[in-house]
C-alpha cells in the first residue's frame, strides 16, 4: 500500500523560506508523477505544482511559479516543494499526492498523504 507522509511546514513570517518533503514508500516511487496541492482554510484544495516521473518536467498554477520549486529524488523516493518568498495568502495545509503519467492540475491523483499546515504572518 502506497504512503505519503509530509514533513517540512511550520511557521514563517512574510519573505520567509520553506522547503517541504514528502517520503513515499509501498510502491514504485519513480513510475508515478507526483504533485503538491493546498487548501486554505474555508476553501477549496487547489492544485500547486506537478512533475512528471522522471523530474524533467515540471508544471505550476497560475504565477506559483516564480517562488515555488518542484523535485523530486527517484532515488530516496522523496518529493519536494522548495517556497521562497511566502506571503500570508500562501497559508494552508499542503499535501503531497501521487498520479499516474500526467502530472498537471485536472489529471488524476491517486493516494494523498495527510498533509503539513504552513503558516505565513504578515
Amino acid at each position: 500500500q502506497v504512503r505519503l507522509v509530509e514533513s517540512g511546514g511550520g511557521s514563517v513570517q512574510a519573505g520567509g523560506s520553506l522547503r517541504l518533503a514528502c517520503t513515499y514508500s509501498g510502491g514504485s516511487f519513480e513510475d508515478h508523477a507526483m504533485a503538491w496541492f493546498r487548501q486554505a482554510p474555508g476553501a477549496e484544495r487547489e492544485f500547486v505544482a506537478g512533475i512528471n516521473w522522471h523530474g524533467q518536467t515540471t508544471h505550476y498554477a497560475g504565477s506559483l511559479e516564480a517562488r515555488f520549486t518542484i523535485s523530486r529524488d527517484n532515488a530516496k523516493a522523496m518529493l519536494y516543494l522548495q517556497m521562497n518568498n511566502l506571503k500570508p495568502e500562501d497559508t494552508a495545509v499542503y499535501y503531497c499526492a501521487s498520479g499516474g503519467l500526467g502530472y498537471g492540475s485536472k489529471d488524476p491523483y491517486y493516494y494523498w498523504g495527510q498533509g503539513t499546515q504552513v503558516t505565513v504572518s504578515s
